[in-house]
This record gives structure tokens, C-alpha cells and sequence, in this order.
């Protein structure tokens, strides 16, 4: 190890053989923390290039489980955001795909942030089961040609394990050790094909496009080394995605959204993302071909009844895709008024995630309890006029108490006297 260690520091191109020595080592405990943590290190320092970065996914996805999609007929599409606030796409995505033709055999999990990931969003559900057996889940995709379920079994032990530790080595950033991290997950999950949505701005983890752009080029580099057709689609996080911040408001969103009536940015995101998995899928030769099916399943409500479809199959109350009504609510609904007149000019993504995550919709810890009625939904975004006095969000809370959140949002707000453009979506797609 102290060799591989050695050659890595000095920027040598690592073996798959000396890749999968570490990581096998490590996930079995022969390799101990501190010459892990120098590797990482050299890692961070030095970087791979693609073909080391296919070797550690590959090594990290060969470390537990790998779940076999063969049983599911035709090619399954995956996608995979990066993260954000107020993203609400899979719940949107899946039906909408499925509703076109495309199997969405999708495995989510739970966040730790700002609002719950897509499975406590979809626990906002009465009597929604996240966990199902795997023939369930495979019978459910080849009838309804959609589930989206709990991470089952020991995926990825290797990645857990050396998450835990780059997260106190100081490594995270690193943009090979992301790629492989994000991708081994997606792989072991058994996807033919997979969307990435990599996000960038105030409340992305990638705060500059620059680096967005690497890492999604890193991510689709892997696929290609490891034969899965995969294309990332880089998007701006600069401000909430979408008016809803937290996990019924947003399932709502999903719902609004599904029947057409949804935000624009998250509307415009769906149908980019929808397209690529559309096109990854088989059903469509072009991204106009594929936006139409999109659009036709919103309007026929196809999309929507799948949903439903989805969600009584897995226990749910379905009458809630017609009355979202029946979703948790808050006891509280509280204005968070604009201090001055004009545009506003800014929002701190990350910062107004918080004030949502104040209220109980997210987890600082993972033993947090969320609160699935409360967060925040905006009454205005980046470009919007407002008036003194005039609500620039709504939050929802089970307490009176809200001033944290309510000072959060007010100073990380901005209000200008001068009108500036809403701020681009989509920057850029990279194809392997």
C-alpha cells in the first residue's frame, strides 16, 4: 500500500490491479484508515484520469451487491441529481418517462439537508411503501413500467466507507473521488442507461460551472469506460428550483407540474431531463420528438394517472394525485413580508434551504426527525417586482416560533432598485 500510495503522490497513472488491491484491502479492513486517508489525499492532490476513475466505480461497485434489472424488459433509464433545493424531479420524471414507454426502475434515498430526498417526500404519502421485495419491484416496472423504492441490500460498502472517512480527511472536493462515488451507486443499481443533473450556483455543491462542467464530464468519462450510455445536463441551482421547499409542499409541486400547471423552471427542467432519458431509452431519435411525447402525456394525463397508478401499487392513498389536499399540513401559514420595494436581484439557495431545514423539513443529522407538512414556498423569484410589505414566500410551520427562518429569508432575499434577467437554466449537456 505504501507503494501505490507513493506512485499516486507522485501523479503516476495507478493500475486496475493496484485500485482494486486498496479498495478490496480497505472495505475488508486490511488496509487501515491512515494509509487510506494518504491515498486520498494523494488522490485529491494529484486527480485520475478516466480510466483510473472507471477502475475505483468499478472496484467500489464489485465491493457488495449489484441488483440485476435483467428480468425488466427493455432498456432502463436511470437519473441522478446532485442536489439541491426544491428538487422535486424525480417525482416528476418518473411518471413522465414511464408514461412514454420508458422503464423507471428507480432506487432513491433519503437527504440530509436542507428537505428529505425523494423517498420522504414520497413517505408524505398515506401508506406509502418505499421498501417492496424485489420481485414486487420487478413485477411492478414490467406492469406499470415505474416503482421508485428504498436502496436495497449492501450496495456499495467500499463507497460508504470511504465517504465517512473523506468526510473528515478533508477530501470531499475532490472531483474524481465524486464522480466515482456518485457513479458506483448508479451502476450497482443496474441501469443500462443514466441522466445526470448536475447542478451548479449558490445552492449547488458545485459552485462555479467551471467545476460542474468537470465533474460531469468525469461522470459521463466513467460511463463510457465502464459501457453505460450516459449524459449529464448541467443546471442552475443559483435559486430554488421551483416555488415549494419541503416535502408535501413539494410532492404537490410534482402533482401541479404533472397536470401542467407547474413553475416554469421546474417545468423546463423535467422536459430537458425527460427528453434525454426518453432518447437513452429507444423511444425517440431526437430531443424535439421526445419534448412532444413529454408534452402529450401532461396534456392526455397519462403521466398523472401513473402516478396514481404507482402510488396505490405501493400502499399509497391515490386520490391525493386529484386532491392534494389529503397531503400533511402545517398548522401554521405565515407571510415573510419584502423590506423594501423594487426587484429581487439575488437568492441564497443554500441559505433559504436552511431556513426550510429550521422549520423540520430536512436533517442536520441523520437521526433528525423531519417534519413532513412544513417549509417554505416563494411567492417570488430572481427578476420578480415587489412591493414593501408584499409576501416574498410563505412558510409553513407546526410552531409559532419561525424567527430564525423568517430573518433567514428576509436577509438572504435581495432586493435591488434595478431589474435583473432571470437567471439561465440549462448550460450545457455532455454526451459520451
Amino acid at each position: 500500500m505504501v507503494d501505490i500510495i507513493e506512485r499516486k503522490r507522485n501523479g503516476e497513472v495507478l493500475s486496475k490491479e493496484e485500485i482494486t488491491f486498496f479498495v478490496t484491502g480497505y472495505t475488508k479492513g486490511t488496509i487501515p484508515d491512515y494509509q487510506a486517508s494518504a491515498f486520498l489525499m494523494a488522490i485529491y492532490f494529484s486527480g485520475m484520469n478516466a480510466e483510473e476513475q472507471g477502475y475505483l466505480t468499478m472496484a467500489m461497485v464489485e465491493s457488495g451487491d449489484q441488483i440485476d434489472l435483467s428480468a425488466i424488459e427493455g432498456i432502463k433509464v436511470d437519473k441522478h441529481s446532485t442536489g439541491g433545493v426544491g428538487d422535486t424531479t424525480t417525482l416528476i420524471l418518473a411518471p413522465l418517462v414511464a408514461a412514454c414507454g420508458v422503464p423507471v426502475a428507480k432506487m432513491s434515498g433519503r437527504g440530509l439537508g436542507h428537505t428529505g430526498g425523494t423517498l420522504d417526500k414520497l413517505e408524505s404519502i398515506e401508506g406509502f411503501h418505499i421498501e417492496i421485495s424485489e420481485e414486487q419491484f420487478v413485477s411492478q416496472v414490467n406492469h406499470l413500467k415505474l416503482a421508485v423504492i428504498g436502496q436495497s441490500g449492501n450496495l456499495t460498502p467500499a463507497d460508504k466507507k470511504l465517504y465517512a472517512l473523506r468526510d473528515v480527511t478533508a477530501t470531499v472536493e475532490s472531483i474524481s473521488l465524486i464522480a466515482s462515488s456518485i457513479m458506483s451507486k448508479k451502476i450497482a443499481a443496474g441501469a443500462d442507461a443514466i441522466v445526470l443533473d448536475v447542478k451548479t450556483g449558490e445552492g449547488a455543491f458545485m459552485k462555479t460551472l467551471e467545476d460542474a462542467e468537470k465533474l460531469a464530464a468525469a461522470m459521463v468519462a466513467i460511463g463510457k469506460q465502464v459501457g453505460r450510455q450516459t449524459m449529464a445536463v448541467i443546471s442552475d441551482m443559483s435559486q430554488p428550483l421551483g416555488y415549494a421547499i419541503g416535502n408535501a409542499l413539494e410532492v404537490k409541486e410534482a402533482i401541479d407540474t404533472l397536470q401542467g400547471n407547474g413553475p416554469d423552471d421546474l417545468t423546463e427542467l423535467c422536459l430537458v431531463l425527460g427528453s434525454k432519458m426518453i432518447m437513452a431509452g429507444g423511444k425517440a431519435a431526437t430531443t424535439e420528438e421526445a419534448k412532444s411525447m413529454l408534452e402529450a402525456v401532461i396534456e392526455n394525463g397519462s403521466a398523472l394517472k401513473l402516478f396514481g397508478e404507482m402510488i396505490a401499487s405501493q400502499g399509497g392513498n391515490r386520490e391525493i394525485v386529484h386532491n392534494p389536499d389529503l397531503l400533511p399540513k402545517a398548522a401554521y401559514q405565515m407571510e415573510v413580508p419584502s423590506p423594501a420595494s423594487g426587484y429581487v436581484t439575488k437568492m441564497e439557495a443554500d441559505e433559504i434551504g436552511v431556513a426550510a431545514m429550521l422549520l423540520g423539513a430536512g436533517r442536520a443529522t441523520k437521526e433528525d426527525e423531519i417534519d413532513l407538512a412544513v417549509g417554505i414556498v416563494l411567492n417570488k423569484k430572481i427578476g420578480d417586482r415587489v412591493e414593501k410589505g408584499e409576501p416574498l414566500a410563505m412558510i409553513h410551520s407546526n410552531r409559532t416560533d419561525v424567527a430564525s427562518s423568517l430573518e433567514l429569508l428576509q436577509k438572504h432575499i435581495h432586493i435591488g432598485s434595478e431589474k435583473v434577467d432571470k437567471p439561465t437554466l440549462i448550460y450545457k449537456t455532455i454526451i459520451n
